[in-house]
């Protein structure tokens, strides 16, 4: 047994020991939507801190608890904040929560975020359905002896995000008459804010939209074989691209004003799962 799968095991026991509620959606919810859980019926929470081993988040906007419940009947479990790679944590802890969600019993896994746009069509506000990701500049969180009680040592990655899904957001979003966007998501390390010749190299890539988190919980998850999907909050345009200088409370603040309509969206696509 590799000790990562063990360590989640672990973890897992713990999860056991204080409840036996079994989600099918699970929900990491990124800048901006700290407050989801009014949307839900909460039967238990579970912070991060009383989980052996569990790596804890401490970035400002960032809660660190697991919330159980329903979101109209579709059970779920929702992360309040998520641990990012530029914590200090090792990739394999950053995944953790998401491994730890799969052995919960969740189908699927809604991936949320605040990112920086760099597609030049994008404004501040905008929400972008992830409909691919470029995870390269990141480690992949498989590198290591396979925990081959999750996944297989090389999954396939044509289709991350599932197409079934995206069409799902797709026409919520047009039922609720709600914008929204389509583009390639780029993890960085962080904690640093991009260059501007760095955001040059991003888009000359392909991607559309910049952030520190979500593509190596995705690969977590297809690796486990959960369905995937994912909508970013563009929260501000990347670096270079307006010429103003970026900070974290701006993001921040962007992303809490459009968290009321951020979570309308994600909670009519879960009632339809």
């Amino acid at each position: 047994m590799s000790k990562q799968y063990e360590k989640l095991l672990k973890c897992y026991e713990y999860y056991k020991s204080v409840t036996d509620f079994k989600p099918r959606v699970g929900l990491i919810l990124g800048s901006g939507l700290g407050n989801y859980g009014r949307n839900m019926k909460v039967v238990k929470e579970i912070p991060y801190g009383d989980i052996p081993g569990f790596p804890v988040s401490t970035v400002q906007g960032h809660d660190g608890r697991f919330l159980l419940g329903y979101i109209s009947e579709v059970p779920v479990v929702v992360m309040k904040g998520r641990v990012h790679y530029y914590e200090g944590y090792s990739i394999e802890d950053v995944v953790l929560p998401t491994r730890l969600m799969k052995m919960m019993g969740i189908e699927v896994l809604f991936l949320t975020n605040a990112s920086g746009g760099i597609n030049r069509t994008f404004h501040v506000g905008d929400f972008m359905m992830i409909t691919d990701q470029i995870s390269n500049f990141v480690p992949s969180p498989l590198i290591g002896e396979n925990v081959s009680e999750l996944g297989t040592r090389f999954p396939d990655m044509t289709h991350i995000y599932d197409v079934e899904l995206m069409e799902l957001i797709q026409k919520t979003a047009e039922t609720e008459h709600i914008r929204i966007q389509e583009g390639v998501y780029l993890q960085t390390t962080g904690p640093n804010f991009e260059s501007p010749a760095e955001i040059r190299m991003f888009a000359t890539l392909g991607a559309d939209a910049v952030g520190m988190s979500t593509a190596c919980e995705a690969i977590a998850a297809r690796h486990a074989g959960v369905r995937v999907c994912g909508i970013s909050c563009v929260s501000n345009m990347a670096c270079g691209i307006t010429g103003e200088e970026l900070s974290h409370l701006d993001v921040q603040a962007v992303a809490d004003q459009r968290a009321e309509e951020f979570e309308r969206l994600v909670t009519r696509i879960i009632e339809k799962l």
